[in-house]
């Protein structure tokens, strides 16, 4: 990337910014964060999941920094990319007005209905979202 050009800003957005944001976030910084500026937020703030730090910790990548945000923080904040990863109808996750472009993949909620989840389905979620990303922003590009 040249001096001239400038990092593409993405927002990866789910309800509660505690899991699946979460890892897209990380993921996104430690692997393309030369061209790409990784954010992520929720309609609430709950916390970062212990099972998704974990997993994340399996490939490398140290999550235990990140904070759960509310879109409030970015209100106004213009984004190149946002990127909603909930799982049920798109409806359901947030909207995001100062997007140039949106874009919907669910990915399952490896947060089971009592908060707890075998860590195997957050490895599952997370290999696919890494896949993803991968596949999406690492084509040399632009995503």
């Amino acid at each position: 990337m040249s001096a001239r050009e400038k990092k593409r800003s993405v927002l990866f957005i789910c309800t509660h910014n505690s899991a699946r944001s979460q890892m897209a976030e990380g993921y996104l910084r430690a692997r393309y964060g030369d061209r790409f500026d990784a954010f992520s937020a929720g309609t609430t703030a709950t916390l970062v999941h212990p099972s998704a730090v974990a997993v994340m910790e399996e490939i490398g990548i140290d999550i235990s920094g990140q904070r759960s945000k509310t879109l409030m923080e970015f209100a106004g904040r213009e984004m190149d990319l946002v990127v909603t990863v909930c799982d049920s109808a798109r409806g359901a996750c947030p909207f995001f007005p100062w997007a140039k472009e949106t874009i919907h993949v669910p990915f399952p909620d490896p947060v089971g209905r009592d908060g707890e989840s075998p860590i195997e389905v957050f490895r599952e979620v997370r290999d696919a979202i890494t896949g993803w990303i991968d596949g999406y922003f690492g084509r040399g590009g632009t995503g």
